[in-house]
């Protein structure tokens, strides 16, 4: 962390500038350190991008004192999916019992801390600008893909069996991994848990959605070319509130 607390501001992005911004923190996080690409990346100019970035919202967290753009949300609601053909993790899961749910959605994605910043008040930051956002268009379902890092499932036995055995979505909203790249989540019986392994090894945007009460789909998705194990949680925006006092756990990607 930096040697004083920083002061931060929260913004969506407004200029070409932003954008950039926004997709060369998302380049130093998913391509330097995960080891991620796609066919979009532009290596020389330092930027990680796809095709949904203009059709989304970009939430922007800055340190005020020396102006960098510190960490990122992408943020994309039904109409904007509507014009972007899909939402960016259908290529994933299948989304079918959300749409059927007749709620309103948003889906999270693009999620990071630079590394001089995570474990402490960013992503709390961050959260309360995205429930203000979630407020200002009445949003009453959350849902996005997190991530492992590595595409080894039996490496993470324990978090995945965790995540199907204690927190799996209601039937009426699990979303389920494509069958494409789908790896079953329930590798280990009930029985061989350690909870306390599995929590350990589990990322802390992950755990920041379980402390809310947030739950996952059916079925891990193996994306190679970010170098993860995805799974897709869930959060009802109910709960949200919560997170302007509970969420100041910092995680690398998402």
């Amino acid at each position: 962390m930096p040697a004083q607390a920083p002061a931060f501001s929260v913004r969506l992005a407004a200029t070409e500038d932003d954008l950039r911004a926004a997709q060369a923190l998302r380049y130093d996080v998913f391509v330097r350190e995960l080891g991620g690409g796609g066919p979009l990346v532009d290596h020389g100019a330092g930027i990680e991008r796809d095709r949904f970035d203009p059709f989304v919202d970009h939430l922007l967290l800055q340190d005020d004192d020396s102006g960098q753009v510190v960490g990122v949300y992408r943020l994309m609601r039904e109409d904007q999916a509507r014009a972007a053909g899909q939402f960016y993790s259908e290529d994933e899961y299948d989304l079918a019992p959300l749409r059927r749910s007749g709620r309103r959605l948003l889906e999270l994605g693009r999620s990071c801390l630079h590394r001089d910043y995570r474990g402490g008040a960013a992503m709390y930051h961050l959260w309360n600008a995205l429930a203000d956002y979630v407020a200002e268009h009445e949003i009453e379902i959350l849902f996005g893909v997190a991530s492992f890092h590595g595409t080894d499932p039996e490496r993470l036995a324990q978090p995945l069996s965790a995540l199907h055995h204690h927190h799996l979505a209601p039937p009426d909203l699990r979303v389920r991994a494509r069958p494409d790249h789908f790896v079953a989540m329930d590798r280990l019986p009930p029985e061989k848990l350690d909870r306390r392994a599995a929590m350990v090894s589990m990322p802390a945007l992950i755990k920041a959605y379980l402390r809310l009460g947030g739950v996952v789909g059916e079925g891990a998705w193996l994306d190679h070319a970010f170098n993860t194990t995805d799974v897709c949680l869930l959060l009802d925006t109910r709960r949200l509130d919560q997170a302007r006092a509970r969420i100041y756990a910092g995680e690398r990607g998402a």
